[in-house]
């Protein structure tokens, strides 16, 4: 029988005891299948947790539809473009993935509503969100649009004629393979459990013949002792969208470069492998599975590589403050300070533009990349 001490556990407690359990009964893990338990474990999970504010001043970190409501009305200008690229059809569908708190889909359909009626009546808005918590968050924040929004999972989301499927800051959260060199051969960092019974990391040999094929076709000559992440989970999702968005576009938003810059040993000695926490980052990525944010940066040529394999076609790839400025994020910032009722409104309309576009800003360290189908 467990102690009231065990049953009063926190979450993390919890996750930090069934890893250290597995590692102790099978050996070392893949630091790819430790990360997927810390962020997607079914109940303790990072994005599973009912009991963490992820979003906003409050939680572990803000993305961009939270910093500006500009962002979310600028895509919508966008999204109207492809709808008229498209032959403006008679059901329109966004597919958003990971729509995290809702904040982007709610803004899309705000804009739609205002300034764009006609296109919203053609609109379907599809959410697939695996985390049934994150799920009942978007749901509350978009009570207003109900009829129009859908929410489903990657198996039961039906196949899509025509349309958009757009996501934010998902792939920089897909479980990573850790890779070094040593003596000239590749290895892998796995994680097992130090003599003080904390998560640490170990060498071996690779864990898998697709880590072998897909470094030698992806990545640049690597350099001994440096260490870098490798993302093979990109190749599975594009399956699963090659399966969902027959025909239309491709949108991805995320933070990361290409090949030959993000496997620079000068520039990333140790990988861009990255945890936060109450928006500051977290020195050791293995002290807290379950309590904060991991990430890494996305390597943009593998994804366009992959994207072609299944018939997506790159038609635009550039930095987010310029797609931002293209797609008329001027013109919808005019457009909202008229309607401003008050100075302060104003001035919050300004200041949030500013960290979109300006250098230095937000917008500036992510890429956005659109691929046709």
């Amino acid at each position: 029988m467990s102690s009231k001490s065990e049953l009063a556990r926190p979450p993390q407690s919890q996750l930090t005891k069934l890893l250290a359990q597995r590692i102790r009964e099978t050996g070392k893990i893949s630091f790819h299948d430790w990360m997927r338990e810390a962020l997607y474990h079914p109940t303790l999970g990072y994005y599973n947790r009912s009991d963490l504010k992820h979003w906003g001043r409050e939680g572990d970190y803000r993305t961009s539809p939270e910093r500006s409501e500009l962002f979310a009305a600028t895509f919508a200008r966008y999204f109207v473009e492809l709808y008229r690229e498209l032959g403006q059809p008679a059901e329109f569908t966004i597919v958003e993935i990971g729509a995290g708190n809702g904040e982007f889909a709610a803004g899309v359909l705000e804009t739609l509503k205002r300034s764009f009626p006609q296109v919203l009546s053609a609109t379907r808005y599809l959410i697939i969100e695996t985390s049934h918590a994150t799920r009942q968050v978007a749901k509350e924040r978009l009570h207003e649009f109900l009829g129009w929004i859908e929410f489903a999972d990657y198996e039961s989301s039906q196949p899509v004629e025509k349309g958009i499927l757009f996501t934010n800051e998902l792939l920089d959260a897909f479980p990573v393979h850790r890779l070094t060199v040593r003596g000239g051969e590749l290895k892998e960092l796995f994680v097992s459990m130090n003599q003080d019974g904390k998560f640490g990391w170990v060498l071996d040999d690779v864990s898998s013949q697709q880590i072998i094929d897909t470094s030698r076709k992806q990545l640049p000559p690597l350099e001994e002792s440096q260490i870098l992440e490798l993302n093979l989970g990109i190749s599975d999702w594009f399956k699963v969208v090659a399966g969902i968005l027959k025909s239309g576009y491709l949108i991805t938003v995320d933070y990361g470069a290409e090949s030959g810059d993000l496997y620079c040993k000068e520039r990333y000695p140790d990988g861009t492998l990255r945890a936060f926490q109450r928006h500051k980052f977290v020195d050791d990525v293995l002290s807290e599975p379950g309590e904060c944010d991991i990430t890494s940066s996305v390597d943009w040529t593998f994804v366009k590589s992959e994207g072609t394999k299944y018939g997506f076609v790159v038609e635009q790839f550039a930095t987010l403050d310029r797609f931002l400025m293209q797609a008329g994020v001027l013109e919808e910032l005019e457009l909202r300070l008229n309607d401003a009722e008050s100075e302060a409104e104003r001035s919050a309309l300004t200041t949030s533009a500013r960290e979109m576009i300006l250098p230095g800003g937000m917008a500036t360290s992510f890429q956005a990349l659109v691929q046709r189908r």
